[in-house]
């Protein structure tokens, strides 16, 4: 089992331009829906001088179905609801033992197009998971975070007025079956896996606290607040 070897150290000296506050909200597990309608809510108030803000929780068990989603890959979801959502992307699962990361950012401040927001949320991962001695790479036309081969993070993101919301999934320890009950993100018999399945002995708290170091030392935070629900 492996464990993380370092902690980084964030610093407004690394990553890309623009350095701005940060606030982290934990929120635990949450319903999609209500989580949602948050995200709205707050990416239409925000004005140009409203910190960005990582929120990290976990979601009560449901599938959602993103902007470009078919019906057709969903292929049987029993007792477990499925929720239209407005982000991209295709079908996907989220339940307890997962990592949520919704990045709501103001990508115009920050100086980042969809695609340096896409890949440097690719490398944050990428980099987490190098610390517990995972390699893990990407994919050509498919985003996401993978080891050999098997889906371990899945992107989904929504744009409006140059703030983002929704962000990032990471499986952390979770019970996997419920993605044999799709064709994850579209692709038909997409491989899953997650930390433990990969040999990582870690808490999900442990891992939040890592990703958020990865992510504001990428997009280059210089003052990071921690608040509660």
């Amino acid at each position: 089992m492996y464990r993380r070897s370092s902690r980084l150290v964030i610093s407004s000296a690394s990553g890309l331009s623009g350095s701005s506050s940060l606030k982290i909200r934990e929120l635990g597990i949450t319903r999609y829906e209500d989580t949602l309608r948050l995200m709205r809510e707050f990416t239409d108030a925000r004005d140009s001088e409203t910190p960005d803000e990582f929120w990290l929780l976990q979601h009560e068990k449901v599938f959602t179905q993103g902007q470009a989603g078919k019906d057709k890959h969903v292929l049987d979801p029993g007792d477990i609801p499925i929720v239209r959502s407005d982000r991209g992307g295709q079908v996907t699962y989220h339940g307890p033992g997962q990592l949520i990361c919704y990045l709501l950012l103001d990508i115009k401040r920050k100086q980042l197009g969809i695609r340096s927001l896409v890949s440097g949320i690719e490398q944050s991962v990428i980099r987490l998971l190098a610390s517990y001695e995972v390699k893990a790479s990407t994919k050509e036309g498919a985003p996401g975070v993978y080891v050999g081969g098997a889906k371990v993070a899945a992107l989904g993101l929504r744009v409006r007025r140059a703030r983002s919301y929704h962000g990032l999934s990471l499986n952390v320890a979770m019970d996997l079956e419920p993605f044999k009950r799709i064709n994850p993100c579209g692709y038909e018999g997409l491989a899953v896996t997650d930390l433990t399945s990969l040999g990582v002995d870690e808490d999900i708290s442990a891992v939040s606290t890592g990703l958020v170091e990865q992510l504001a030392d990428y997009f280059g935070y210089d003052s990071i607040t921690r608040h509660g629900d």
